[in-house]
């Protein structure tokens, strides 16, 4: 009897070999003029295409959408090129990969925008840091968008997902977790509108309903995923209060009216027993909830990835870290071999240093 993780699944018209996912991790290995995907980053994926499906790293949307050193964008001719390449390096070793959608909107800086101010949903501080070209920097108090520049970044999401497909990806993620820019309008505490994005649970929801019907006229909405991260206190600027879990509550229900190819959902990502009105078992309370295809994230070992779907909780479990330092995962699992370290230190410095000389089994083992 095989492992539940190693089964494969179908995401509609979509095979997956198996259902160890690989999670969305930011490397910062674009470190060139236009923000272009690589060479080093296509060996980079190429060497994980064992995974059912990699996502890739947080990709900006926009020139505004930026709040990391040396991460991909999505809008230029010169970037969408530079993708078709790990694209091609992913489909040649037989691997499926979707590029993730991103805009960071507060949890950006100044210097990454001629000195404007990020852009937010209201002039609220997340009082968190900014990874900037000069290192670490305290965040300052964003600029409040106007409804025709809320307009305007959804048809920048749906730009941003025609290039992933003419970059030839097997289809996008929607960043609405983690304290970016859409999850920034779902928390009242984040988003003290008076408008038509700002108040009740739908209007502050309202934006990733928009984005989800803009990207389904460029490409099959089976091919577009949602990343959310319900229970986020405390970490990147968020905190939760009594509406945000029925907030979450009304957005997944809704998300069953679109034949998404999955929802990404993550567990809390710090202690929160002590968080009042905070969901500690995620897939736990949303498996009954959402129809379609569920994967579950955040710190999940071989032994708890295989429980999770073997309990009916989650159909795939997305591995962040642990992909780092193994490429080749699901055969490690399929071997029951012990995991590689990975080294903290080269997570995000450039070069092939901790990003791709990592062996595979074989090679450890030869």
């Amino acid at each position: 009897m095989s492992q539940p993780l190693l089964r494969p699944i179908k995401l509609h018209d979509l095979e997956l070999n198996n259902r160890v996912i690989m999670a969305p991790m930011t490397r910062s290995r674009a470190a060139n003029e236009g923000n272009v995907a690589n060479d080093l980053m296509a060996t980079y994926y190429a060497q994980r295409a064992s995974a059912g499906l990699i996502i890739s790293e947080g990709t900006q949307i926009s020139e505004q959408a930026v709040g990391y050193i040396n991460t991909p964008g999505m809008y230029s001719q010169e970037q969408v090129a530079g993708w078709k390449k790990v694209t091609d390096a992913v489909h040649a070793e037989g691997g499926r990969i979707f590029a993730q959608l991103w805009h960071v909107g507060r949890m950006s800086h100044p210097d990454f925008h001629n000195g404007e101010y990020p852009v937010a949903p209201s002039a609220i501080n997340p009082n968190a840091q900014a990874y900037t070209p000069e290192g670490f920097k305290n965040t300052v108090t964003p600029r409040e968008l106007t409804i025709p520049e809320i307009k305007q970044i959804v048809q920048d999401y749906k730009a941003a997902a025609k290039n992933a497909m003419d970059a030839g990806f097997d289809g996008v993620e929607i960043h609405s977790s983690n304290g970016y820019l859409l999850h920034q309008f779902f928390n009242g505490t984040s988003n003290i509108r008076t408008d038509e994005y700002g108040g009740s649970k739908e209007n502050r929801a309202r934006i990733l309903f928009e984005v989800i019907e803009a990207i389904q006229e460029v490409m099959p909405v089976e091919r577009v995923g949602v990343r959310l991260n319900p229970s986020l206190h405390g970490i990147f600027g968020m905190t939760l209060d009594e509406e945000t879990i029925p907030t979450f509550d009304y957005i997944i229900e809704k998300l069953n009216n679109y034949k998404l190819s999955y929802l990404h959902l993550s567990e809390p990502f710090n202690d929160v027993s002590n968080v009042p009105h905070a969901e500690q078992n995620v897939a736990k309370r949303y498996r009954p909830i959402y129809k379609g295809n569920l994967i579950i994230n955040a710190g999940f070992t071989q032994e708890k990835g295989n429980a999770v779907i073997e309990a009916g909780e989650a159909d795939m479990v997305a591995f962040g870290v642990p992909f780092i330092s193994n490429p080749d995962l699901p055969e490690r699992f399929r071997q029951n071999e012990k995991l590689q370290e990975a080294d903290k230190n080269t997570f995000y410095s450039p070069g092939a240093e901790g990003y791709i000389d990592y062996p595979s089994l074989a090679e450890a083992k030869a």
